[in-house]
């Protein structure tokens, strides 16, 4: 029996790989490729077998330098997911961690050996195979018109159900995930919450999405925390330091002129072993403006949605950690320079204390945000 492990498939990822038979099973070790970038977390490879897999024991995948990935501080926590064959993706059993002789950790979890081929992954991927499947999905009630292109001449996508009218009153929403390209666990939220909004039909406030603003990244196979030659997240200014940054702008700009805008958001994913829950991080320094107020409201009415099962006990959160740029961010650009209620919000990876998140459980917490939405357009309470 032989093994091949490779990163290329989509949004691959891999590197310092080593496959091994150690004459009682094989052992493949990996690590999270920075890309470039000072930071890493995603990582996607496949491990093809040669066919010659009956009676062979299981594989142990062992992620080296867990300590230099973000967030990782207990990786206990960490849950990635695996398919077989192209089948479905499915969370890992709780790994294990090992401590080596010199301090260091790494954390191992055990797969079938595949037939063909296995696919591995940090979090369920998220592209636009799936969004293609949401349109398809919602019969024709979002639809995808492309806003401009990438830095790397990819098209960015913005889904809509509706236009708007010059001078619109309607209620406005603008959304948009992973600026950080690995984050999928935001366009999951995201894709669950615009499920809903087409359940919600006329209910629905006006709603543009950009899924994945960060094309390049999520193509590439990139984390795309802090990554050069700018973090999509400080690129905010004015006078933007990123193609797309500046596309999603003007189209905002757009939007804002064509409904009555309420609330915008920006999904995100937070450090790889974080297990709270959902929350979510308000503008700096707006907290007593009367934008900051109206964030503060939205962001209760949310997490009254989320409560039980979803929501973190601190939800309302201002950000306080290191940043390497000190440029605005897509929250507080929207607060200052659109004059709207603004935040972003972060989604556990794998765990929000006991309950493992799956793909139905991502869509379940972007269902209750819409819904607490559009309660809280109706004047009534989310529940």
């Amino acid at each position: 029996m032989s093994l091949r492990v490779h990163a290329k498939v989509p949004y691959g990822n891999v590197c310092e790989v080593e496959a091994a038979d150690t004459g009682t099973g094989w052992e493949v070790s990996f690590a999270s490729d920075p890309h470039g970038g000072p930071e890493c977390l995603w990582f996607c490879f496949r491990i093809e077998g040669d066919g010659e897999c009956e009676g062979r024991p299981e594989i142990r995948l062992i992620l080296k330098h867990v300590g230099t990935m973000l967030g990782t501080g207990r990786p206990e926590v960490l849950r990635p997911v695996v398919r077989y064959a192209g089948g479905e993706w499915e969370r890992l059993e709780a790994g294990q961690v090992e401590t080596l002789s010199d301090g260091r950790l790494r954390a191992w979890w055990t797969i079938a050996t595949p037939d063909t081929h296995a696919d591995v992954a940090f979090c369920y991927p998220y592209g636009q195979p799936q969004i293609e499947a949401l349109v398809e999905e919602s019969d024709g009630y979002w639809r995808g018109d492309v806003i401009g292109v990438s830095q790397g001449a990819r098209p960015i996508v913005r889904l809509s159900n509706d236009g708007g009218a010059a001078d619109g009153t309607a209620p406005g929403l603008y959304l948009i995930a992973r600026q950080h390209s690995g984050e999928t666990p935001g366009s999951w939220v995201l894709d669950g919450l615009l499920r809903e909004m087409a359940e919600q039909g006329d209910r629905a406030p006006l709603v543009w999405a950009v899924p994945l603003s960060n094309v390049d990244g999520v193509e590439g196979g990139d984390y795309g925390k802090d990554n050069f030659p700018y973090d999509l997240n400080r690129a905010w200014g004015i006078e933007p330091m990123r193609h797309e940054t500046l596309v999603i702008q003007r189209d905002m700009q757009l939007w804002r002129k064509r409904c009555r805008p309420v609330l915008t958001i920006d999904f995100h994913a937070p450090g790889g072993c974080e297990s709270d829950g959902i929350y979510c991080f308000l503008p700096k320094g707006r907290e007593a403006t009367q934008v900051g107020d109206a964030a503060e409201e939205w962001a209760a009415a949310i997490h009254d949605g989320l409560r039980g099962p979803y929501a973190a006990e601190n939800f309302q959160r201002v950000a306080t950690y290191a940043s390497r740029w000190n440029t605005p961010n897509f929250a507080t650009y929207c607060a200052e320079t659109l004059e709207t209620a603004s935040f972003s919000m972060e989604t556990p990876y794998a765990m929000v204390g006991d309950k493992v998140l799956t793909v139905a459980e991502y869509r379940e917490a972007g269902s209750r945000i819409a819904r607490a939405i559009v309660h809280k357009l109706q004047g009534s309470t989310a529940t």
